[in-house]
């Protein structure tokens, strides 16, 4: 537990400063100023008392303390946290900036630094941090300007100017936060540590966050999938582009970038992914302030018809269907609205609606049992009265279990409304679009409250002949499977691959040949050189002993012309692949969450469309199915324009296995089926060509 970093009986402030301009002047001023009730104690060896307060020499001379905030110069602070364990202080936010950010010296600072807290029974929040804000104690443990509403949402921050600004932003819009915490440099507390105890805390209903990294990726997945089964979460991931990306020689690897790694664990996860702070904030005050919607349908109630399509539009462009009402709905709201009202969905009842007309047709959306969220918009005509609309707004939305969205749109003359509508439980929004967004991700949410948890089974028995695999290609000194051995892996995991073996000379290469039946496929056998056909290294359909001893002859002066320190293992004959569709399936090693798989259509689907999904590994069939749903080509694996269905279930099934592959040898670093040849439904798919990279510890 981190409880006294939120709700501490006492603080000493290290390092609090007489000069109203430093830092550890205004940390103090703010814990004074927000009115904690605890005793807090100036730590100043160079003063006797810093603004009426009696100062202390250090830590080890105050009165028993729970919580220290360190204000002092970076060489200082492993000895202060030193003086912390000792005084039994075992909470500590260090806002002294100078360790890792810095460079070399001040990561070894750093480290000092976390040893230090490990000796003495100390957890420590930052270096390099904003600080810590906890409304129901009233402690203003940071140098922020200012101090946010109260309220359910508890957020975190992996930058301190960025948190400011929020901050500000928050107490601008009403948001009320319960917690507010600068993670800094995450030396030891780490945004996993903060989701945990949030989602213990009864002050807190909504986890954002605002993150630029994840400290130990598996731990923070592992957490969350948890902890968002009964509390929402939403996070907005900075430094999405992959401009530092590794060189890679694998497909998966090329197009698996660090945003994609994250939105796959966010997803995992069961976190909402926000793309702006407004969003997060929008999805935030939804969640806080309303229930989860239960499931699709949602009513659009308006008194002007160009937003309604503005808001019909945003719902179906974030696949959000609208709700088709019942019959007696439709009867009740023509016997309550005028004439030319629009009773069918999005329902407009007229500029000139009052508000009485408006609460009578929000009773009647309520009752339908096909509407499960509501978004009510109002423009400010002459003849509007948004106040008392808001009013009964409010009102007839806390007698339903429906989600109610306001869009009072304006601003001054809507602003009373605003916040009648806010205080009354109902998140306004000022236009259609984002309202619908922040609709859109509590639907999101809700699906994660209903999916099955995931358990994540036994290791599969065939994970010994991958490792066996592995083994013997370290021996060698090898980064990559050869590809015979590759196949045995995947074949290994239940993936069909072609009849075939490697020949060394070109007697054994017949006798394959006619052991499979001509045609066959010839494929130089090379660990080094894995862009066969940039070389010329494969010759396909060939069907008989002469064509065969043409092609054999052809590879390997092929090979020895354009790679010729490569090592040739002889080349490897196989049986030909029918015809079918092409897919890609593919694993890249995440460095903060592992195993990432990826699935797509194979040719110019993922050389130029870039048609993939993504998934942490190991998937389930129903995860691995909705990869295939999610992409833009899946019309053309159900059959499009009179074409046969292909074997969806078969693609399923490979998916699946070779996620488990992936999650259970962690020297797999990258692996490529490219292509999947994929027959009609019920004909199965094999593997054509794989990759399999190797890397980490023996």
């Amino acid at each position: 537990m981190l409880e006294g970093f939120f709700h501490p009986k006492a603080v000493a402030v290290v390092g609090a400063a007489r000069e109203p301009g430093k830092v550890g002047h205004f940390v103090f001023h703010n814990l004074l100023d927000a009115g904690f009730e605890g005793p807090v104690y100036p730590v100043n060896p160079k003063a006797d008392t810093i603004e009426g307060y009696e100062a202390y020499p250090s830590v080890a001379d105050c009165p028993p303390t729970d919580l220290a905030v360190v204000v002092v110069p970076a060489p200082a602070v492993p000895g202060v946290i030193t003086e912390c364990g000792k005084a039994g202080v075992h909470a500590a936010i260090v806002i002294s900036a100078g360790f890792t950010e810095a460079g070399p010296t001040g990561s070894a600072l750093e480290r000092e630094l976390v040893a230090r807290a490990r000796e003495g029974g100390v957890r420590v929040l930052g270096p390099n941090c904003l600080g810590v804000i906890s409304s129901a104690a009233r402690l203003n443990a940071s140098f922020a300007a200012g101090f946010p509403p109260e309220g359910p949402v508890a957020f975190m921050s992996q930058s301190g100017a960025l948190g400011t600004a929020i901050l500000d932003y928050a107490s601008g819009e009403g948001i009320g936060l319960s917690h507010f915490v600068s993670l800094g440099n995450k030396a030891d507390i780490t945004e996993t540590d903060l989701l945990k105890v949030w989602h213990d805390d009864p002050e807190t209903s909504v986890i954002a966050a605002y993150l630029e990294s994840v400290s130990d990726g598996s731990a923070f997945v592992e957490a969350a999938r948890e902890i968002t089964q009964e509390t929402p979460v939403i996070a907005l991931k900075s430094g999405t582009s992959d401009a530092g990306a590794r060189a890679v020689s694998s497909h998966t690897g090329s197009l698996a970038g660090s945003d994609a790694a994250y939105d796959a664990a966010f997803r995992a996860a069961g976190i909402v992914r926000a793309d702006s702070v407004q969003h997060l904030f929008d999805l935030a005050a939804g969640l806080s302030l309303q229930p989860v919607p239960k499931g699709p349908g949602v009513a659009i109630l308006t008194n002007a018809g160009g937003p309604a399509v503005m808001a019909t539009d945003a719902c179906d462009h974030l696949g959000l269907s609208l709700a088709s009402l019942e019959g007696d709905t439709i009867d009740a709201l023509r016997s309550l609205l005028p004439e030319h009202a629009a009773l069918y969905n999005p329902i407009d009842i007229l500029g000139d609606a009052d508000p009485d007309r408006y609460a009578k047709a929000l009773r009647v959306l309520l009752h339908d049992p096909n509407v499960r969220a509501l978004i009510a918009i109002l423009t400010p005509q002459a003849m509007t009265r948004p106040t008392e609309t808001a009013r009964l707004l409010v009102d007839v939305a806390s007698d339903s279990d429906v989600t109610v969205l306001g869009c009072f749109m304006g601003r001054d003359t809507v602003e009373e409304a605003w916040e009648v509508l806010r205080e009354g439980g109902v998140p306004n929004y000022p236009f259609p679009e984002r309202a619908a967004a922040a609709l859109a991700g509590m639907m999101q949410y809700g699906a994660v409250r209903e999916r099955p948890r995931v358990t994540l089974g036994e290791q599969s028995e065939g994970a010994r002949a991958v490792r066996d695999a592995v083994a013997e290609a370290r021996e060698r000194g090898l980064s990559f499977l050869t590809e015979q051995r590759a196949a045995d892996c995947v074949k290994a995991y239940g993936v069909s691959v072609p009849d075939g073996g490697v020949a060394k000379d070109f007697e054994t290469a017949r006798a394959l040949a006619r052991d499979i039946g001509y045609p066959v496929a010839v494929k130089i056998a090379s660990p080094d050189i894995l862009h066969k056909s940039d070389i010329g290294g494969i010759r396909l359909g060939i069907g008989s002993d002469e064509a065969l001893a043409e092609a054999y002859d052809a590879i390997l002066g092929r090979a020895r012309t354009y790679a010729p320190g490569a090592a040739v293992d002889g080349v490897l004959v196989q049986r030909m692949v029918p015809e079918g569709r092409e897919v890609i399936i593919g694993v890249d090693r995440d460095p903060t969450f592992g195993p990432l798989l990826m699935v797509g259509l194979g040719g110019v689907f993922v050389e130029v469309m870039r048609d993939v999904a993504f998934r942490l590994a190991p998937v389930t069939e129903e995860e691995a199915r909705g990869m295939l749903e999610e992409l833009r080509s899946y019309g053309m694996l159900r059959g499009a324009r009179g074409q046969r269905p292909a074997d969806i279930d078969a693609i399923v099934a490979v998916a699946v296995a070779v996620s488990h592959l992936a999650a259970d040898v962690e020297q797999i670093v990258e692996l490529d089926i490219n292509p999947l040849i994929v027959g009609d439904t019920g004909e199965g798919a094999i593997a054509a060509d794989i990759r399999i990279g190797i890397g980490g510890r023996p």
